[in-house]
């Protein structure tokens, strides 16, 4: 049985990207390389930095490899530098410019693989062969080496690498050939590390402990359970009952006020007379069915607008509507008794016609009248 306070501790257990290792990746990097041609690799020259290593104060190096999950890893390389005047290149003191290129292969082997894996610390041996030309002089090398790779993310790190390379054919010179640059990785395959699957592990056990304990304890959370369920039930139920009698109060209030609207509509409007702002007998007649719905709903108020048609200036006709509405709010107060309050008037003039029949279209007398109108829209229910 887990510890309680490893069933504790498992809302801090995570997995995160530090528990998982790359298992293959293609890897491209570019670099400085380091050219001791001293012909004594690992001898007492081997750190005379300053009379046989040849470098470059640009990057001269370039690389794509492919690694595989199994350590192996193909690699090719690049590189360019220049030999000196004054350093010793064959054991003897090099006396003009010799540009040198090369072109290398390798076949690396992952030592992680053999002590372990880490996310950020990959040390390689390598072998393989290349092409170096030297001063124009060509010769095919045989190469080894080792070195590493140190990652401060999942795709971008540092490599440094030493590689000896030996001429093949009898007399060909031998070099050391040092590199340190930026490498990215990309098309990457992971899993977890050691660490990771020790960690998923015991998450998964932590989660059959707390299955275990949730079953011991299920015959006395059942009957709470069911208490629980018939309370939210009756809660639900009464919330139901409660939410059906809002909306019949609601449905109730529309239809209450989609009946006042249509009894208003059903109305129509206030018609008046060419160049007249008196009310005719039948508008009257209008407006007092109008006052009639009012004082059957007191708590209605409207907003009456008043329009001309589009014949006269337009100064002259926006005075006339206001003419218009004062005269149609005045009849529904001195005659009807209707609180001023409930009832706000607003002057159009010819701005709002109801058909084509403005300034620069002639239409018969019927269709003008149907501009000079008042009519009345719901503020408030």
């Amino acid at each position: 049985m887990l510890a309680t306070n490893q069933i504790l501790s498992q809302d801090s257990l995570q997995i995160t990207s530090k528990d998982s290792i790359v298992l293959s990746s293609w890897v491209v990097g570019l670099g400085y390389n380091i050219v001791d041609d001293s012909a004594t690799p690992f001898g007492e020259d081997f750190l005379d930095i300053k009379n046989t290593w040849h470098a470059l104060p640009y990057p001269s190096r370039i690389s794509i490899g492919r690694f595989f999950k199994n350590g192996i890893g193909i690699e090719a390389i690049g590189s360019f530098n220049k030999y000196k005047v004054g350093k010793i290149v064959d054991g003897s003191i090099n006396t003009s410019p010799r540009d040198y290129y090369a072109i290398d292969g390798k076949i690396s082997y992952d030592l992680n693989k053999l002590i372990g894996e880490t996310s950020w610390f990959d040390p390689y041996v390598h072998v393989g062969a290349g092409y170096t030309s030297i001063g124009s002089v060509g010769r095919a090398t045989a190469n080894t080496g080792f070195g590493f790779n140190t990652w401060f993310g999942e795709k971008w790190g540092l490599n440094f690498n030493t590689m000896g390379k030996w001429g093949i054919k009898e007399g060909s010179t031998k070099q050391l050939q040092h590199s340190a640059g930026v490498v990215y990785r990309f098309g990457i395959e992971k899993e977890l590390s050691k660490k990771g699957q020790e960690k998923l592990a015991l998450i998964e056990a932590l989660e059959k402990e707390k299955q275990r304990v949730a079953d011991s304890l299920s015959a006395v959370q059942s009957a709470k359970d069911e208490a629980a369920m018939a309370e939210r039930l009756a809660e639900e139920k009464e919330k139901a009952r409660l939410a059906a009698m809002e909306k019949a109060k609601l449905d109730a209030e529309n239809q209450r006020k989609q009946k006042i609207k249509d009894a208003i509509d059903a109305l129509g409007y206030v018609y008046f007379d060419f160049d007249s702002s008196y009310l005719n007998k039948p508008y009257k007649t209008l407006l007092d069915k109008l006052a009639f719905i009012l004082q059957e709903n007191p708590s209605v108020t409207l907003m009456v607008g008043s329009h001309t048609d589009s014949r006269g200036p337009e100064k002259y006709n926006m005075w006339l509507s206001e003419k218009r509405v004062k005269r149609t709010i005045e009849y529904l107060v001195k005659h009807k008794d209707i609180d001023a309050i409930r009832l706000r008037g607003e002057a159009f003039g010819e701005t709002k016609l109801v058909n084509e029949c403005n300034d620069h279209i002639r239409c018969l007398e019927e269709k003008h009248k149907q501009n000079r109108r008042s009519e009345f829209e719901i503020n408030k229910y």
